[in-house]
Order: C-alpha cells, then structure tokens, then sequence
C-alpha cells in the first residue's frame, strides 16, 4: 500500500468537517420536514412588503411552476441565473428528481434509467428535437464502445442550458419513443432575458485528490434583446481536467478441467506446499479461479468545448422565428494502466503458470509454486498464494474525439386568435473517432497473495518477496494497434396545428418526420500479425519504462516514445516500414443501419369543471410508420470478409394516450394518464451484420445475422399521482406508475433451412445454393408474453421560514423512489432517493446532497456461476456547495464532490463476486460569476 502524505491526511479532515456539517443540518432539520411551511422570506424585512425569491430557491420555485402548470406528468430543473446550472453536470442534476438513476463513471454522471427502465428507453431532446451522441465508456467491463440509443450526458457542459424537463407520461402530441420517459434539454434564447444587453462570466478552478491537478471551467453567455423584436445570444463553455478510476478488478473467473490441472501439472506446476486436501480439489477440476486479478487506474485527461447561439426574429406580433444551434467538442486522451497475471504456457489469466519456453528470460522458464489456496462452497477460490506468478503490465493509450453539431429552425405563427401553427426543422450530426487505441504488453515474474474475502467480494494484493519497480523482473512482450469509428446522423421536420374551438377546447393535430442513420466500424490489428512479437517479446525493458504509482501500489509501465523508438514501431494497421507484420484481418462492427419514420397525431385538449373543479387534460392518438434498413458484413473464420447482407424491414401502429389533471384546490391536484408508447430496437438488434461458416469436416453450414425487421418495444402505461402545492417553493406530491411491455427481444434458432431464407447472401459460402441447407441459422426475434413493472414516487420540497431567525433560511428537498421488475428488465435500482438540504440568503448560502441507488444488474443467467449475471452494488454520493454574494453581479462559488469517495463495485455470478471496483476521488472546485 501506497502511505498517505500528510495533505492528504489534510484534505481528509477537511471532508471529515464538510460531512459532519451536512449531517448536523440534516439532524436539526429532517424532524420538521412535514411540518414545513412557507410563511417568508429570511432576507426580507418585517414589514409585510412583497418577497422577491432568488437564487436557488428562485429555481426551485420555477420547476415547481412547470411541474403544476403542465398537463402531463413533468419534473424540472431550472438554471438560477445565467451560465449557472444548479450542478456541474446534467446528469448529477436530474439523479435529485424522483424517478431517474444515473451511471457515473470517474465520479461524473454520464447515463440515466427512468421509471423502472434502463438507458436505453430515455430519450432525450434537445430544443425539441431528438439528440444524438457516440461517446465510450473507460473500461471494457462496462461496455466500452457499445453503439446504442442511450444518451450520455458527459458530452455537453451543464452550462449552456437553461433548463431541463423530464416527461414522465406521454401524450399523442409528443413524437412516439422514449418508452421510460423524454428528457429535454433547453438552450438559453434572446427572448428569455429583458430587452437590452445582458451578459454573464463564470470561472472555476478544481483539483482531484488523486490527480492533483488544476481543472480550469469557464463559461460564458451574451445576449442582445432589441424590444422582443429581434434578439441574438450565445454561450460558450470551456472545461479541462484530469480524472482517474483506481481499484481491483477481475476478468470474471476461469475453470479448468481435471484434464488440464493433471497437464500443468505434469509440466512442472508445484503444488507440493498443497495440503493433500488441497492437492485432491486442485486436480478435481471443480474449482473456479478468478482471472486477471488486476490492480488498476483508468486515467484521462478531457478537454471539453461547448458553444450555443440562437437567434430570434419577431417580424410580425403574431410570427416568431427561432433558429438554434449547438456545437459540442470532448477530446479524451485516456491512459488504461493495469498489473494483472497473465501467464504464459497455463490456462486463461490465472495466478499460476508452467515454464515457457524461448525467447523468455531463464526467470520465466520456472513453473509457479502454489503454497496455499482457500475455496468456498461454490468451489469459487477466494484466496491463491503464488510463487513465481507471471504478470502482464499493460499500457492501453487511446484518443477518443467526440463531435456533436446540431442545427434547428423553429417557427411559431398565431394565424388568428383561434389558430396556432407551430414546428421545426433540423439536423444533427455525432461522430465518435478514436484514432488510435495502442495496447503496450510486458510480462514479470513475481509472487502473489490476492484475497478475495470469504465471500469473494473484496480484494487484496500483496507482492511479497519481488520489487515490482524493477526492470530486472520484467520482459518486453509486444505492441497491439486498433482504431474505431461511429457516426450518426439525424433529420427531423415537425409540424402541428392548434385551432381553439372554444373556451373550453383545444384541436391539436400535426405531422413528424424521422431519418435516423448510424454507421461504424472497428480496427483490430493483434499483435501476432503485426509483427511485433518476433522482434520485441522477452527483450529487456531496462531502458523503455517508468514507475506508476497509484494508491494501491507501484508498478512498471511501458514508456511510448522509448518503446517505439527502440524498437522502429509507431500506431499503424498495416506493415511497417521496416518489412514487419501482415495484413489488418479482424474488422468488426462494419454495418449501416437507417431507420425513416412519418407519423401523424389528432388530440383533444379541454379545460373546464368537473363537479366544480377545474379540469383539464388531453386525448389523442398518434400514427407511425418506420421503415428500417440495414447493412452489415458476414464474417466468417478469423474476421474474414466473405459478403454484405442487406435487409429491410417496416412496422406501424397507433398509440393512443389520454392525460388528465383535477384540480381539488388550487393547491391540490390529482393527475392521471393512461397511454401507450413505443421504443425502437437496440442498433445492435437490427443490424444485419453477421456470420457464416462450414464445417470442413461434416460440410454443415452454420449462419447468424441481425433482424432490421424487429418490431418496437411497445407498453401500456398507467399513471397516478396527487400534489400538494404550499408557500413559495413548498410541494409533497406521491405518484404510482405501472407499465405492461411487450415485443421484448430473443433469439431464433431454426434448423435445416434452405439457405434463401436466412437473408445471408449466398456466395458467403462457396458452392452454396439457394436450396443448400443451412443446418442451424439464428436470429433475434421478438418473443412473445408481457413484462410488467410498477413504481412509486415519492417527493417533497419546502422553506423552512416558520422556524425563527437565523434558522428560517433552511431548506429541503427530498424524493424516494421504488420500482417493482422482473429480473429480466436490467439497469435499474430497486430503491433509490436523493435529499438536499440547504441554508441561503440573499447574501450567501450552502447546500449538501445526498443521492442513493440500490443494487442493480445488467445482466441476469439462471447459472449460479455464469458471469452473464452481472451488476453494480449500491452506492451513495455526497456532494456540497456554497456561496457568497459579494455585490449583485459578482458571485463567489464552491463545489466539492464525491465527498466520500464512494466505491463504484461491479459483480459476476449469482453470489455477487468480485469484478471491478474503483474509487475516483473528491473533486473541489472554487469560482466566480458575473452578471451584467
């Protein structure tokens, strides 16, 4: 273990007071949340005169006006002023509403589930139209470059919006998708400030305990408002940093056979020390050996732009023209830095090896001596204790360059007081690009104790008796190049009309079109046919390393620039200069997938009295045609290309949906929505990329392919809840949802087909006919039956301004939320709730939050053993802010977050083994704001 230095030991005490803060807030404050009411303001005078709400309280009371005002089922988070979204990150903003979940990833949100449903069912809009966006994950175990529906929120700064709104239920007038929910993401306009020139100017500066570097952020915003006639804004935003994820992690589990445990033995493998106990199980083949046992960092550095402009022109009282545009730029150079076992002449990744042969060192030449091993009533080995283990130090660099660029014109034309026509059109274009993935392989000899716990669920590594500093114990292995590629591309036209019939009802009805196009392709160039083996494995390192040091140990790494100097090598995907290496074989993911959607919807609003209450809500149905479109290679032995598929597919469907809202008081509603919803298949579902091959001894022919012909998840959703609206910002409201999902996805295994029915061409087989059988071909396919879940919801907000002065400045607010699913619906926590409490006056004020998620898997088996069954364990993040108001336009801020360096654990198997888990750090930072 790596000992603390004393500002560590520092920032720790200074944690220690920020928490024992927060928790003494929530002590005085959490026994009179239910008595809660808002009577006034702290910072107001006692002389009855009207209250102006500011600051964090003014956004409080502005997502509360939406949430009431609207018809269907909404929760919001608005920006306190300009450039100053309440939270660093929009992800770690919507997680305190109730409902919505997130993943993070170095201690930064990046994906949300919702309402029961992972992320893939949220869809998300920008300005009213859908966004797109590729990004990747750090870590493989984690899905490194999946290419999805699902949004990450790590690509735009938090602020360059004004708002953000989450559509809970849906109504005919939203464009069909999104079967969890719609987020939208709304961009500051000219028209949303006073006329005149307004300005504003936010700086921060942070650090990360582990990185310890400086994260500068700047943003800023501009805005000219001529009379509401003519307006033009834009905002800029600008972030760098450092992040790292540090921790223990597996490559899930090996088990070898007696066969082989006999074989490794034979050739040398020591298990002497073994007790006979002990010998017997080795060669059983009934134990199970975690594979890797990795200590590891995941390192980046991230340079994020961010710019918005808008432009609005009234021409006319009754025409208004919007035209948005938003440009979004993450660059990622990522560092993956890993000590892990990797043998040489053994079986998978496990801890102990036979002698290897030449070009290896005499040191590598030595079996492994196993003196102790430790099982549990799974046969899963908990604790292995290894001389002369083999190791592989990887350095894994990559540059990830995201790009994101939309365009929208919006229009908006009262025709007449009766009649309103409204739409937008627009485009978007994301693109992921990773230039070069490089993978740099040494191996060392050393010992081993990993301890996984009794239950398997922890980790500890001790290297006894070898310097993992020292060049002398390693030996050069080799270089592995790869490179990848994802672009999407989106066109949308929406139109709707509302005609007043009277005071009572609202006509809506409009037209929507969707294209929808995603293609990619990934690079793999394997270091057995680049050519790096023959001239660089077990050469000495002496002269092309550097220590890393994390916070669970030191290790050698591969320096670049030496390795590659030393050896005449440099990223490439096809042969050196130098005459070394073969041709690029393993290409995958090569397909194009195209999705084009017309749809049409008629709704009904009304607004009246039901038994003397006021009444309002919506019906409607809306029509959708899709048609869908997919290329893809066909792959067979070792990657090799042998032909392109190309499938069609349609579907269409009415959803009918109906919302309603009665309200028993002003301040008392009762809403209640039933309606149907669809979510489009996973990109990897439909496309038709896939796989051929011929048995060269029996001639049997096996294929595979995507189905762009799958049809959409569909649901049917029932919705309650009531809402009790009190003071300023005060409001308890309680919700239950239940949805009933069909047209989940499976996978079709037909037998002895002709091969003209498989959709794979048929030259992918030399020889082949039509008529040849296909003995087995598989596809996925919708499978019958329902899956249901129900959820609830709980929420509160509320000032505490009964209790006397100074105390009348705390705040609250709070939401719980429990979802009952079946375990074969992934991604999504049982329980989760958040809390925030918070002092503030006109001058200054404080926050802390409090966000928790309960486990949840992403992956279910039926095998006790299978690492199919895989999830993360519970979590929960602490995170705090302050103030000062030193004038009305300057503002002093700080944010730390992650106060306690919350673990991020994954597990495999039904007994929740170990996987990977990771800690990344509190972040600080400190800044400034003006406003002109």
């Amino acid at each position: 273990m790596t000992k603390r230095p004393s500002s560590q030991a520092m920032r720790l005490n200074f944690k220690s007071f920020l928490l024992a803060t927060v928790a003494a807030v929530v002590a005085g404050a959490m026994p009179r949340v239910a008595l809660a009411q808002d009577a006034s303001d702290p910072s107001a005078a006692s002389s009855g005169e009207d209250i102006v709400v500011t600051g964090f309280r003014k956004s409080l009371s502005d997502a509360r006006r939406i949430k009431k005002d609207a018809t269907i089922q909404v929760d919001a988070i608005v920006a306190e002023d300009m450039a100053k979204f309440p939270e660093l990150n929009l992800a770690e903003s919507l997680q305190r509403l109730p409902g919505v979940q997130i993943t993070r990833e170095a201690g930064e949100g990046r994906r949300i589930s919702l309402r029961g449903l992972g992320p893939d069912f949220a869809r998300v809009q920008l300005n009213g139209m859908e966004v797109l966006g590729n990004v990747d994950s750090a870590q493989d175990s984690r899905g490194q470059r999946t290419r999805d529906r699902a949004f990450d929120f790590n690509i735009f700064a938090s602020e360059l919006f004004t708002r953000v709104e989450v559509e809970k239920t849906f109504q005919a007038a939203q464009n069909e998708g999104g079967m969890a929910g719609t987020v939208g993401l709304f961009t500051g306009r000219p028209f949303d400030y006073a006329t005149g020139l307004k300005g504003a100017l936010v700086g921060k500066l942070g650090t990360n305990e582990y990185t310890k570097d400086a994260q500068p952020r700047v943003a800023g915003l501009l805005s000219h408002n001529w009379d509401n006639r003519f307006g033009i804004l834009v905002s800029v935003a600008y972030s760098k940093r450092k992040t790292t994820e540090q921790g223990h992690n597996t490559y899930n589990y090996d088990q070898p056979d007696a066969g082989t445990m006999k074989d490794l033995v034979a050739k040398g493998l020591d298990i002497s020390r073994l007790s006979a106990a002990q010998q017997a199980k080795f060669l059983s083949g009934d134990l199970v050996f975690a594979d890797g046992n990795r200590i590891s960092s995941w390192n980046a550095r991230q340079e994020r732009l961010g710019i918005t402009a808008a432009m609005q022109w009234r021409p006319a009282d009754n025409l208004l023209l919007t035209l948005d545009g938003l440009y979004g730029q993450l660059d990622t150079h990522r560092e993956e830095l890993h000590l892990a076992t990797r043998p040489l002449a053994s079986d998978g990744s496990i801890a102990f090896d036979t002698p290897a042969g030449a070009p290896w060192p005499a040191a590598f030449q030595k079996a492994s001596v196993i003196n102790d091993l430790r099982w549990d009533s799974n046969n899963y080995v908990t604790k292995t204790d290894v001389t002369g283990t083999t190791f592989g130090s990887e350095n894994r660099r990559s540059l990830n360059k995201t790009r994101f660029r939309s365009v929208e014109l919006t229009t908006a034309w009262d025709a007449s007081d009766s009649l309103t026509i409204d739409g937008h059109i627009g485009y978007q274009k994301s693109t992921y690009k990773t230039p070069y993935d490089d993978k740099f392989y040494m191996r060392a000899k050393g010992n081993l104790v990993a301890d996984y716990g009794l239950d398997g669920r922890s980790a500890s590594f001790q290297y006894s008796g070898w310097d993992p500093t020292n060049p002398a114990n390693y030996a050069m292995d080799s270089f592995y190049y790869r490179a990848f590629n994802n672009e999407s591309e989106l066109r949308e036209g929406v139109a709707n009309l509302r005609y007043k019939l009277n005071g009572a009802l609202t006509l809506r009805a409009g037209v929507a079109y969707h294209r929808f196009k995603q293609d990619g392709i990934d690079l793999f160039y394997d270091d057995n046919v680049n050519g790096t083996r023959s001239k660089t494995r077990g050469t000495s390192v002496a002269d092309i390393t550097s220590v890393y040091t994390n916070e669970f140990g030191s290790w050698l790494i591969g320096d670049y620039a030496k390795g590659f100097a030393k050896y005449n090598e440099y990223h490439r995907l096809g042969q050196n200069n130098d005459g070394t290496g073969g041709a690029l074989q393993d290409i995958e993911n090569v397909y194009t997938t195209t999705e084009e959607s017309e749809s049409a919807y008629v709704q009904m609003d009304w607004d009246t009295e039901l038994f003397g209450k006021r009444f309002r809500g919506n019906v409607g149905a809306r029509a959708y045609h899709t048609d869908t479109n997919s290329t893809g290679w066909i792959q067979g032995d070792s990657y090799a290309y042998l032909g392109t598929t190309d499938v069609d597919g349609s579907y269409s469907g009415v959803l009918p949906a109906m919302n309603a809202v009665l309200e028993l008081t002003p301040e008392v509603l009762l809403r209640f929505a039933a309606s149907q919803n669809l979510n489009r298949p996973g990109l990897g579902s439909i496309a038709a990329e896939g796989s051929a091959f011929k048995d060269d001894n029996s001639g049997d022919i096996t294929a595979s392919r995507g189905n762009p012909n799958l049809k959409p998840y569909k649901d049917t959703t029932l919705d309650f809840s009531a809402e009790y609206y009190f003071g300023k910002v005060g409001l308890l409201s309680a919700s239950v949802f239940h949805k009933r999902i069909n047209n989940f996805i499976g996978t079709q295994i037909l037998e002895n087909i002709p091969f003209s029915q498989t959709g794979v061409p048929v030259g992918t087989i030399p020889g082949a006919t039509g008529s040849t059988i296909v003995k087995e071909f598989s596809m996925p396919i919708n499978v019958s039956g329902t899956k249901s879940l129900t959820g609830v919801e709980l929420a509160g907000q509320a000032q505490f301004t009964f209790l006397p002065a100074p105390f009348n400045g705390l705040g609250v607010i709070a939401n719980y939320t429990y979802v009952d699913a079946p375990p074969e619906i992934t991604g999504i926590s049982k329980t989760s709730y958040n809390a925030t409490l918070y002092y503030e006056t006109n001058r200054w004020g404080l926050r802390g939050s409090l966000s928790h998620r309960s486990r949840y898997y992403t992956g279910r088996s039926d095998n006790p053993m299978s690492a199919s069954t895989r999830g993360f364990e519970g979590t929960t993040y602490i995170d705090a802010s302050a103030f000062v108001n030193l004038t009305d336009a300057i503002q002093l801020t700080v944010n730390a977050i992650n106060l306690t360096n919350q673990k991020d654990t994954q597990f495999w198997g039904q007994s929740r083994y170990l996987y990977n888990q990771n800690q990344s750090g509190t972040t600080y930072m400190a800044g400034v704001s003006f406003k002109f």
